[in-house]
């Protein structure tokens, strides 16, 4: 394990060491009407991010919690910088975690930069849309990210853990959970899926098949991958692959990170009412747009 990876295991094992000694109502704070987890983020830095200046050459990865995150980093990671030989940075890339001194780190960091974000359109830094910064944006069915987050609050002493599924539902339904509404952060990006600098894959597609998503990922960032690059980084980055390695990888975070990785297991928790309100819900928010078909909501949301 090198170096910064290093660091970036023990910074982690630090955030979990930390949240264990508080208090459930310790947890969250709220910034600009959104929730957020404080052994992670801080208001200081929510508020450095506003000025942040992004770089024409960087590459963000923004997604909602629980939609594909790591698995879309560990792509990006490689092509950013392992294919270049060099190693991440230590620091945990989310953007929005930390302190403002992470910010100057970063500013420091040589191009390409790779930022990863879970925040909602409307909070992330403007210069990365002034500089047309390109974006990976990764989405995954509301039923299955709703169930992996379920768990991930659970099983993960960062955020308080729920009784019951009902009383996550309905958290989730109104969007009182950790970084906001899903379906706000899907009607707003669904105005911006035919932007150029913009790459809106979801879950399911790179589930179906990885070496064509990273392909169209690679295509998108301009970066003449060979077959046999490609296909290498798809076998590194299938789950099975990844929660192997995730203890050496994310230290105590990679017991909670790596669960399932299933299409369907929505089935296990959604109550038929559940299942109604919810596609109902989506049918509201995305029904006859471009991105709502992309979403293929039909075939992996419908018992």
């Amino acid at each position: 394990m090198d170096e910064n990876r290093k660091k970036f295991v023990q910074e982690v094992d630090k955030v979990f060491d930390t949240a264990r000694d508080r208090a459930p109502v310790e947890l969250l704070f709220t910034h600009k009407g959104v929730q957020y987890p404080t052994t992670v983020c801080t208001p200081e830095n929510l508020q450095a991010l506003e000025g942040f200046e992004a770089n024409k050459d960087d590459v963000m990865l923004v997604s909602y919690p629980k939609c594909g995150t790591n698995w879309a980093l560990q792509i990006l990671q490689e092509m950013v910088y392992t294919l270049a030989n060099k190693s991440p940075p230590p620091d945990i890339p989310m953007i929005e975690f930390g302190t403002p001194d992470k910010l100057e780190r970063l500013k420091q960091q040589p191009s390409p930069r790779l930022l990863v974000t879970h925040l909602h359109y409307d909070y992330i830094p403007k210069s990365v849309f002034k500089n047309k910064t390109k974006k990976v944006v990764v989405f995954r069915n509301p039923k299955d990210a709703a169930v992996s987050l379920f768990y991930f609050c659970n099983n993960s002493p960062i955020f308080p853990s729920y009784s019951t599924w009902d009383e996550f539902f309905q958290d989730y339904m109104s969007g009182k959970v950790c970084w906001g509404s899903y379906f706000d952060s899907l009607i707003t990006w669904n105005k911006h899926l035919d932007d150029e600098d913009v790459l809106i894959i979801t879950y399911e597609e790179l589930q179906e098949n990885l070496v064509v998503g990273v392909k169209q990922i690679a295509e998108f960032l301009g970066l003449p991958l060979t077959q046999d690059q490609i296909q290498g980084i798809a076998n590194r980055a299938t789950f099975q692959n990844m929660k192997a390695k995730s203890n050496e990888t994310h230290g105590q975070f990679g017991q909670v990170l790596f669960r399932k990785g299933d299409i369907g297991d929505w089935k296990n928790l959604f109550s038929p009412a559940q299942s109604q309100e919810m596609d109902e819900k989506f049918k509201s928010s995305l029904g006859g747009t471009k991105l709502g078909a992309k979403m293929k909501y039909d075939v992996h949301c419908k018992a």
